[in-house]
């Protein structure tokens, strides 16, 4: 058995309950179930003949090609950085 402790957190996301378990706290997965929960709404508020199905797989696009755009902004300071001190 693993040693890990799992946390669970309720969170409602775009009206939905869930139970999230994992090693996060709680107040972590309570912000990550908010900015998913403000993406759907703001995509859903763009396009509202969407269903609920479509706006999922649209905020999961939306928020990797953020995250994405994240490590590549990162990637570039990070070679800055080095350039600076070498």
């Amino acid at each position: 058995m693993s040693d890990v402790q799992k946390n669970r957190t309720n969170v409602k996301i775009y009206g939905t309950e869930y139970v999230i378990v994992g090693q996060e706290s709680s107040s972590h997965v309570r912000l990550v179930a908010s900015i998913v929960d403000k993406k759907m709404r703001e995509i859903y508020g763009k396009n509202p003949s969407l269903d609920t199905n479509k706006l999922a797989v649209l905020t999961a696009v939306n928020i990797v090609n953020d995250y994405i755009k994240l490590i590549d902004r990162v990637e570039d300071l990070e070679n800055e950085l080095n350039r600076e001190k070498g």
